[in-house]
């Protein structure tokens, strides 16, 4: 009986389609099988405009496993920039097909390597699957990845909720919400827009958004402060308009104009899903139903400027009980998990 083939590893060139091709597939494949019509992988195009055209903040590399010249395992690892300069997010699939042979493994292993010797000691990942088989991902059947990624050596720091809003949400609901929200924000002021920040705002809504990795609920998960400014709002635009997505904002403002509490969904062109990107309130001005004020209104403007939208999804950490509370009053309803997992080298 003939050995299998071993898997051959490569770094992936994202300029050339004839492997960038194969590698999404792969990627985009594995992340359906796993977690079915929830998956919501990033499309072809969106995921090359991101690769293609780098922003300063984060390095990416790919990875190719290959076996007699066939793409069967990729991965992925980012290279934090400005901050977290230890750190590397990292990433392996392996095709449906090539499951239960080594590979993934075998390119798991490849990549810790390349990203030890770029001087990084702590890896985070992150792993999806369905929402029946429970918080662990141990129940329902079990999830292979989570078993695959503990085998690893990783551990469960934070674990996530995905949650659909089907779309348009009834003026009927949205209407008392809001007028409940207003009853408790005397003195501030709400603001939506499409597209980039201000410039007179951009300021305070950079900081604001630059505090979410820290003030957002993280679990065992180590994380340091974002260095956010006006230059990196404007590259992170950039690479939004150039994947062909559209951001659509509210805020809060307080009597100084400061921006004190944002909500911000985003959308493709090819895609009837909108994403929540981020809902935060500042820790000063907490307790005035802001995070309902702007939440509401952002999804006013959806409606009002894409039709089209069928859906929101967003994701919450399950120990962020009170976000959770806004979206289910909302009717958020969950339809997938994720863990994310860390791990010391």
């Amino acid at each position: 009986m003939s050995q299998p083939s071993q898997l051959e590893t490569s770094t992936l060139d994202v300029h050339d389609e004839g492997l960038f091709v194969p590698w999404y597939a792969a990627y985009a494949a594995a992340l359906d099988h796993a977690v079915g019509e929830a998956a919501q992988a990033f499309t072809y195009d969106e995921l090359r405009a991101q690769w293609q055209n780098p922003t300063s903040d984060i390095r990416r590399i790919g990875f190719v496993g290959s076996v007699d010249g066939e793409v069967v395992a990729v991965g992925a690892a980012g290279l934090p920039q400005l901050e977290n300069l230890t750190s590397a997010f990292v990433e392996v699939a392996v095709a449906p097909a090539h499951q239960g042979r080594g590979h993934g493994r075998a390119l798991l292993d490849h990549v810790e390597e390349a990203v030890a010797a770029e001087g990084r000691t702590r890896l985070v990942t992150e792993v999806r699957w369905r929402y029946e088989q429970g918080t662990s991902g141990h129940d329902g059947g079990g999830s292979r990845d989570v078993t695959f990624a503990e085998s690893a050596g990783f551990d469960l720091g934070l674990s996530d909720v995905q949650r659909w809003l089907d779309l348009p949400v009834d003026e009927a609901l949205l209407d008392p919400l809001a007028a409940e929200a207003a009853t408790h924000h005397d003195g501030y002021a709400l603001r939506s827009w499409v597209g980039a920040v201000p410039d007179e705002l951009a300021p305070t809504w950079a900081e604001l958004d630059g505090s979410l990795m820290t003030e957002a609920p993280m679990g065992e998960l180590e994380h340091e402060a974002v260095k956010a400014d006006v230059a990196r709002l404007r590259e992170q635009e950039e690479s939004i308009a150039r994947q062909d997505r559209t951001a659509y904002h509210s805020v809060a403002l307080d009597a100084s104009g400061t921006v004190v509490a944002y909500s911000m969904l985003v959308q493709s062109s090819a895609s009837t899903t909108a994403f929540q990107w981020g809902t935060l309130v500042h820790r000063d001005h907490r307790g005035h139903r802001l995070g309902l004020a702007v939440k509401v209104a952002n999804h006013r403007l959806l409606q009002r400027e894409r039709p089209d939208a069928v859906r929101v999804a967003t994701w919450n950490a399950e120990v962020n009980s009170h976000m959770i509370g806004v979206n289910e009053r909302l009717g958020f309803r969950p339809v997938s998990r994720m863990g994310e997992f860390q791990k010391t080298l």
